[in-house]
């Protein structure tokens, strides 16, 4: 009875080291993610760019052109979801997010269609504004708030 009784106080105390890190290592509750808005913008801005850029093989004529497209949608995914989720940091309205989303988006298909040329104006205007409001909803909406940072006196 008595070597029972210690077996469960030597299991409680081992236990309690690991509850404390289950809860600690816990999802946060409610919709927020363990992300910060810059780094959520920066994986979906990149997958949804690399998407973006595999979705060239639908179109033949962009055949000898693929390494381009796919490197440079992924690079504007990269920049527009890291610049979106720096962004959403500083607004705290989903509408907003999504606003400065298509914003930047905006901006960036621009630079690259000033690069391919015109007559893909749609072809890349039209996936690069939806990419931006996508990573401004997806920022505001799940993203974590990063904190603070502590100022020394």
């Amino acid at each position: 009875m008595r070597s029972e009784i210690a077996l469960r106080e030597v299991d409680a105390r081992k236990a309690a080291p690991l509850e404390a890190v289950r809860k600690q290592a816990a999802w946060p509750q409610g919709n927020a993610m363990s992300l910060t808005k810059p780094m959520l913008g920066l994986a979906v801005g990149g997958t949804l760019g690399l998407l973006d850029g595999l979705s060239g093989f639908l179109e033949p004529s962009l055949a000898p052109l693929m390494t381009s497209v796919i490197t440079f949608s992924l690079l504007k995914g990269l920049i527009a979801g890291a610049a979106i989720g720096y962004v959403s940091q500083k607004v705290h309205s989903i509408a907003l997010g999504m606003l400065a989303g298509l914003a930047i988006a905006a901006v960036l298909s621009l630079l690259v269609i000033l690069r391919a040329g015109m007559t893909l104006f749609w072809d890349i205007m039209l996936p690069g504004m939806l990419l931006g409001v996508v990573v401004g909803f997806t920022t505001q909406k799940f993203g974590r708030q990063a904190p603070a940072p502590d100022v020394a006196r």
